[in-house]
């Protein structure tokens, strides 16, 4: 039986970290469940680790569809969220339409989408349907062009909008809020005013949980993780050697062996 949204949020009250990780394929997402990981995020931080683009923009729903399905069929424990991707939940009508494919086509058990105050309207619809909403704020990789890759909120004014968007997304029925570079000050804040739990990225340890991405933790990109990773295992640097070594036991005729 998956991880319910309910259990979730139980683990705010009773104060056990949530961990969440990103995941984009069958393989991936068997580990993840195995492991315990109770929560997997199809991100479209595929377009940057998994499809080679320079940022989460021309990821498509079909996209995400199609690799939402495969990390579904993947778990059979892990609550599954998947990104609603760039300009599909503009209006109420689009974000109904992307999140009835994520749903109905992937399988996913709830949606997340980027946005403060703006998008509670949409978030009130999808909830009203009866749709699991996660809300996003901070460093908002969809924004990237308008904002940059930077920590937010520094500033007083900008820590009180965000306490402020994050409380309004609760109010619209947000299950939980992903909080994304910001200063861990304004995390642990905003953590604690909040009876929905906060997953943090990049904001410090005093959020309700934290999610990281597949391939920075296991040290897949090298030595190009951001600096709020972790790598937990240089699988990136096994792979490799165990490649070479295919490639040079093939080249040099020991593999497959003669038989005799």
């Amino acid at each position: 039986m998956r991880t319910s949204i309910q259990a979730i949020q139980a683990m705010k009250a009773a104060g056990a970290p949530i961990v969440m990780l990103t995941s984009y394929d069958f393989t991936s997402a068997q580990i993840a469940d195995r492991a315990g990981v109770p929560m997997l995020l199809v991100g479209d931080s595929l377009g940057m680790v998994v499809l080679g683009y320079g940022s989460t923009l021309p990821v498509t729903l079909d996209d995400m569809v199609r690799h939402a399905g495969a990390v579904v069929r993947g778990s059979t424990e892990a609550l599954v969220v998947g990104d609603l991707p760039f300009l599909t939940y503009a209006s109420e009508a689009d974000a109904v339409r992307a999140a009835a494919r994520m749903m109905q086509d992937a399988g996913v058990q709830a949606v997340k989408l980027e946005g403060g105050a703006a998008m509670v309207p949409v978030v009130k619809k999808l909830v009203e349907l009866g749709v699991p909403v996660m809300g996003h704020l901070g460093y908002t990789p969809q924004s990237t062009m308008q904002i940059g890759v930077r920590v937010q909120a520094k500033d007083d004014a900008g820590a009180q909008t965000l306490i402020a968007d994050a409380l309004a997304l609760e109010a619209a029925g947000a299950f939980a809020v992903v909080l994304e570079l910001i200063p861990h000050a304004l995390a642990a804040e905003v953590s604690a005013r909040l009876s929905i739990p906060t997953i943090g990225i990049g904001a410090g340890p005093d959020c309700d949980g934290q999610v990281q991405v597949w391939h920075d933790i296991l040290g897949l990109y090298g030595d190009k993780a951001p600096k709020h990773a972790k790598v937990f295992g240089e699988i990136g640097k096994a792979i490799e050697t165990a490649v070479k070594a295919y490639a040079d036991e093939v080249g040099n005729g020991s593999f497959p062996p003669r038989k005799r």
